[in-house]
């Protein structure tokens, strides 16, 4: 009995375990639950409008705006940055509050006004999208939308009369988006001199407000009053095109270099100078160069054989900074074979000239520029005659200033100062420039008036940043010309003919003239989808 005991056990155990496996699968499989535990997911078609229009408000711009993008990563920053931007920001509002609570005490009997808590709470504003455009200017223009339900401590203490009365600040909420320019963008760090900000619709503000325990907005009619209030003042200050500018760099530090006006030369002649040749003459021609440049020097024509040259050659430099810099005068010998002689030197600052003044000189010339080193020697280098004018530039367009003229008459003598100015011509940068070779390693030409200037040339790219500028001094306006230019791409190898232009654009300079300054971006001509980005003024003295 036992051994048939045993073998019915381990059938039983060999079929039921099969049997129980497949019932509970199907029984698994197609058994319904009795009763649900969530409500069932439907789409938003099926929902009611009001549901929806109660959820509009608390949806992310991201969602409902495609230009604008969402930055979690932001708001996760923000959020582990919080305990520590809350102390920074509460000393700002602690300091920033003292001197105004300072001139309130003795008026109205407050003997002092002071924080007795203060803290931004644990809740961090976040982000709900941001925005960024695109401009010509050089600057960063962005939009984010900011949404700040805090929960903050802040107690002030006023003390009336020995009475001490206690506000309290609560459940501050304030929601907007704002527009945030960075500019001038900088090759200095943090790269943008200043932070202006906008807004670009009236705030929402909601607060609560505590007076000896009691809520202040629970009065009728109070708490409707002091929101428009807010929202009225905060706009009449910076709603746009009200802004608020955030100095970041020192004046100084963040000012770009440009030019801010011309210097007239006129090189008349030289006495008694040194001979240098075998035959006891010398090859004489003069070298001109303002200090903190590197432009090349400009040079006078030679006169052979003269120990007293007269030139009467006319020279036009630019000038960025009338205090500091300094005009260097070289006069050199020419040789045919090695290395020219320098004759003398001498310079002059440029703040020794007054603005608009012809001035004139008549230099001893020296052997170098460190006048303690230079001992007086026997023999004289002999002597430079010169003139000199700085002319500052005008920020008025062309059409105004011939208005202007019409009304005054000119008494200058010198009538090549009237329409002098400068071209500065600022290639920025270009886009999906691409050739038919292989190679794409572009760099721009800037053809006028038969000077050619070049970009450097960037490797491997179809979206060059160049951000260079080239000058041209003009004796008059470029009225009814143009300007050309090219893009280019060169191979890096040994190729045969291995240039090819990319494109080019020609651009008509009468409207830099009238207007001072023109700042676009142009389709290139050859080019199935390349623009190039320009920027071309016109400052006249």
């Amino acid at each position: 009995m036992g051994f048939f005991g045993s073998v019915l056990g381990i059938l039983g155990f060999a079929i039921g375990i099969p049997i129980g496996l497949v019932v509970g699968f199907f029984f698994f499989i197609y058994s319904q639950p009795s009763h649900e535990e969530y409500p069932p997911a439907r789409p938003l078609v099926e929902t009611s409008i009001t549901l929806l229009l109660d959820l509009l408000p608390d949806i992310p711009l991201w969602m409902k705006n495609p230009d604008y993008e969402r930055v979690d990563w932001f708001n996760r920053f923000i959020s582990y940055m919080w305990p520590y931007l809350n102390k920074a920001a509460c000393e700002i509002i602690r300091s920033s509050a003292q001197p105004i609570f300072a001139d309130y005490i003795g008026t109205f009997c407050i003997e002092s006004i002071e924080f007795e808590k203060l803290s931004l709470g644990s809740l961090p504003p976040t982000v709900h999208g941001i925005k960024f455009y695109e401009t010509n200017e050089k600057e960063l223009l962005f939009e984010p939308s900011i949404k700040w339900a805090g929960n903050p401590n802040i107690v002030l203490v006023i003390k009336l009369m020995s009475l001490r009365i206690k506000v309290q600040l609560v459940d501050l909420q304030i929601f907007g988006i704002m527009r945030v320019a960075l500019k001038p963008l900088l090759p200095t760090f943090p790269c943008f001199g200043t932070v202006v900000v906008s807004l670009m619709e009236k705030p929402h503000v909601d607060f609560g407000l505590k007076v000896l325990g009691g809520d202040l907005m629970s009065i009728p009619g109070l708490y409707r009053y002091v929101q428009e209030t807010i929202k009225r003042q905060v706009s009449s200050m910076y709603h746009w095109p009200q802004v608020l500018e955030i100095p970041i760099l020192d004046a100084s530090t963040a000012s770009v270099t440009k030019p801010v006006g011309l210097l007239h030369v006129n090189i008349i002649r030289a006495r008694n100078l040194l001979k240098k040749d075998l035959l006891g003459t010398s090859d004489p021609y003069v070298k001109l160069s303002l200090t903190g440049e590197n432009l090349p020097a400009k040079k006078t024509t030679i006169k052979k054989r003269n120990l007293n040259p007269e030139w009467n050659e006319h020279f036009k430099l630019i000038v960025k900074d009338p205090v500091s810099q300094v005009l260097q005068l070289e006069v050199f010998d020419w040789d045919k074979v090695g290395g020219h002689d320098r004759l003398g030197m001498q310079m002059i600052p440029l703040k020794k000239i007054n603005p608009g003044e012809k001035k004139a000189f008549n230099l001893d010339l020296i052997k170098n520029s460190n006048i303690v080193m230079d001992v007086p020697e026997k023999k004289q280098r002999g002597r430079l005659e010169l003139d000199l004018r700085y002319v500052p530039f005008r920020d008025e367009s062309l059409k105004y200033r011939n208005d202007v003229q019409d009304e005054k008459s000119s008494e200058d003598d010198d009538e090549f100062l009237s329409n002098a100015g400068l071209l500065s011509v600022a290639i920025q940068s270009a886009k999906d420039v691409e050739g038919k070779k292989k190679h794409t390693n572009p760099y721009a030409l800037v053809l006028f008036r038969g000077e050619k200037k070049r970009t450097k040339m960037l490797k491997k790219t179809r979206d060059p940043r160049w951000n260079e500028e080239f000058q041209f001094t003009l004796e008059e306006p470029p009225l009814k010309e143009s300007i050309r230019v090219e893009v280019m791409s060169k191979g890096t190898g040994f190729h045969f003919r291995s240039k090819e232009e990319l494109g080019h654009v020609d651009i008509n300079l009468d409207d830099v003239v009238v207007n001072g300054r023109i700042n676009q971006k142009y389709h290139l001509i050859n080019s199935r989808n390349g623009v190039i980005h320009i920027e071309i003024r016109w400052t006249t003295s």
